[in-house]
């Protein structure tokens, strides 16, 4: 009986690679949880209460939005960009950073039970926007688009400002990063990772680029059985010369990546809690592909 020595070669080559893979893996969650961003605890001050609905069942809401300096402040907005902004076919290219508070029960003036999320933003770009009407309904648009895409929610777009209320309930602490942009490193490996043949991942969602600006991007979860332990994304940037054209965030449960200028833009929530604080970043030059390896902390 013979055997095909190309055949062990290849199933040789393959487990080398698949080591290799689970190497660098590790390799690159260690070091990055050596060199963790901290997070601090941050006390808002009080800004607006916004009282709308729930859409359907018309569950009475408030949304509290705060104000922090904590809280980094977007980039610099005229009237006339806002104004181009709104009438855009994608204005969520616009990022307002925020810390969206977990919802809590309270009662109204009328003794009724409701629900009331805290929303926190930069305190300068806070008081600038109260001069004028068109930015403060733009940051309780963006307020409220946050707080859907997070709790899943529907809210009424018919609400009320209260005029003698600037918050509803207690203000409450909310843990915040102080370094909320990973590091991302470059490689110029010759066997880069998407070359191996990867462990047969786990799928847990994916979208393919049906605008000009949003990338393909996988979800998939490792191990592929059991209980999961990694959260990794791979975001394919074709044209994207260097990571220095990357700026990416990542939240417990949201992902925000933007290649400048303006080459693409990428914000999705996903639907497991990852410690964003020892995640890692890395950008293949050669295939032009971000792997963001997540530790996660629970489905």
């Amino acid at each position: 009986m013979t055997t095909d020595s190309s055949l062990l070669n290849s199933e040789l080559e393959l487990q080398q690679q698949e080591e290799l893979y689970q190497q660098l893996l590790l390799q690159s969650v260690g070091k990055l949880q050596s060199e963790s961003p901290s997070s601090k605890v941050i006390r808002p001050k009080p800004g607006i209460c916004v009282k709308t609905v729930l859409e359907g069942n018309k569950e009475k809401v408030f949304v509290n939005i705060c104000q922090s300096n904590s809280v980094p402040p977007p980039p610099d907005l005229s009237r006339e960009e806002l104004v181009e902004l709104l009438q855009s076919e994608d204005p969520s290219g616009y990022r307002v950073p925020m810390s969206l508070g977990e919802p809590h029960s309270e009662v109204d003036n009328n003794s009724q039970c409701c629900s009331a999320y805290d929303v926190v933003i930069n305190q300068e770009f806070f008081q600038s926007c109260q001069n004028d009407p068109l930015f403060q309904q733009f940051v309780i648009l963006v307020s409220f688009e946050g707080l859907e895409n997070k709790y899943n929610l529907e809210l009424s777009r018919d609400w009320k400002v209260l005029k003698n209320r600037k918050f509803l309930g207690s203000i409450s602490e909310q843990n915040i990063r102080t370094k909320s942009k990973p590091v991302i490193q470059e490689l110029l490996s010759q066997c880069p990772l998407n070359d191996l043949p990867s462990p047969s991942h786990r799928p847990v969602g994916g979208a393919t680029a049906t605008k000009a600006k949003r990338p393909e991007f996988t979800l998939l979860v490792e191990p592929p059985d059991g209980d999961p332990e990694y959260l990794i994304a791979e975001i394919r940037l074709p044209g994207v010369p260097s990571s220095g054209s990357l700026l990416l965030d990542l939240g417990e449960d949201r992902l925000v990546l933007t290649a400048r200028p303006s080459l693409f833009h990428l914000d999705i929530f996903h639907p497991l809690q990852v410690d964003q604080e020892n995640s890692v970043a890395q950008f293949n030059k050669s295939t032009e592909i971000l792997t963001v390896t997540m530790p996660i902390v629970s489905t």
